[in-house]
């Protein structure tokens, strides 16, 4: 059973949906107990990262988890609340991951949002086995993880290398959007129910 953590952040029905197509079972939940008894986890989210930060904060979440034992994932604004910071607020995420969330700098080249179809490269993890570096995801942000120890994919915006996806001990993320993302986006979330 994998519990996807309901607090008031976007994009939790097309993750929902994602799995089902996978004939995964999952429950949607902001309860603790539900949360602790589960397999695995996922954090989802689209929006501002402060405001779905202080919503974590309103119901009583971020130690909990910190303090998971379990396979983690975080997608998107997710991912960026597991990071250590984010100029988006500016606020105080999880530190989870150590890489500090900073948002693009528009440019001809590179506009901000960073909308759309994008290759990911330097892929190292179980979480993206069978994939090939050059694969591409569908990515829709602002604010992106600096690249850092924990880095398990990159991507370039322009003149910026970011990380794609993160991993740390069981916690797992990707800036990107794995529910909207094709193929590739549900061999990363086989890869993800498997573990």
């Amino acid at each position: 059973m994998t519990a996807i953590i309901d607090y008031d952040a976007g994009n939790i029905r097309s993750v929902c949906n994602a799995l089902e197509r996978l004939g995964a079972d999952y429950i949607l939940t902001d309860k603790p107990e539900e949360i602790l008894a589960a397999d695995r986890v996922i954090l989802p989210g689209v929006g501002n990262a402060a405001f779905a930060m202080e919503s974590l904060r309103q119901k009583g979440l971020c130690e909990l988890i910190k303090g998971l034992r379990k396979p983690v994932l975080g997608i998107c604004v997710g991912l960026q609340l597991m990071c250590r910071d984010s100029e988006e607020g500016p606020t105080e995420a999880l530190g989870i991951f150590d890489s500090h969330v900073r948002r693009f700098e528009s440019s001809p080249e590179a506009k901000v949002p960073h909308m759309g179809w994008n290759a990911i490269g330097n892929l190292d993890s179980k979480l993206l086995r069978g994939l090939k570096g050059g694969c591409h995801v569908y990515f829709v942000h602002s604010y992106c993880p600096d690249l850092c120890p924990d880095t398990i994919a990159t991507c370039r915006h322009g003149q910026r290398l970011f990380s794609a996806a993160l991993k740390y001990e069981n916690f797992y993320g990707t800036q990107f959007h794995p529910e909207k993302s094709g193929e590739v986006g549900e061999q990363i979330l086989k890869n993800f129910l498997s573990l």
